[in-house]
């Protein structure tokens, strides 16, 4: 039980962290923690430029999982989900939409380091087959 508390404390924290980290690029948060059926999309937000951007946020503490890195942790299956929820928003909210821009999905991963400071790296259109 402790350990999912950690990863849920982790987590929440690396949300906050990329939230953060997009308004200070200028984009404007819509929605955290959106449900869709069984699926989650951790961060909805609107890009600078107008685009309807879905983020999904991985986060690691340094040296808590040996060799592995943020970004390992967005498996195919994971993907696929996100995906799916996602396509679901965009059917139910339309309005949302640029027709001319679209929408895409990014990932946000996040290691946080001994001290609890961040370094974030945003990958941009990762979006599933």
């Amino acid at each position: 039980m402790e350990y999912i508390k950690n990863n849920q404390k982790i987590g929440k924290i690396g949300e906050d962290e990329a939230c953060e980290f997009l308004i200070k690029k200028k984009y404007k948060i819509l929605f955290r923690n959106y449900r869709e059926k069984f699926d989650e999309i951790d961060i909805i937000t609107r890009s600078f430029d107008g685009i309807l951007v879905f983020v999904e946020v991985k986060t690691l503490v340094a040296g808590s999982l040996e060799n592995l890195i943020p970004e390992d942790n967005l498996t195919k299956d994971k993907l696929k989900k996100i995906t799916r929820a996602c396509r679901l928003f965009v059917g139910a909210h339309k309005e949302l939409i640029s027709d001319r821009k679209g929408w895409r999905m990014d990932l946000v991963a996040i290691t946080l380091d001994e001290a609890g400071d961040a370094s974030i790296n945003h990958y941009e259109n990762i979006m599933a087959e």
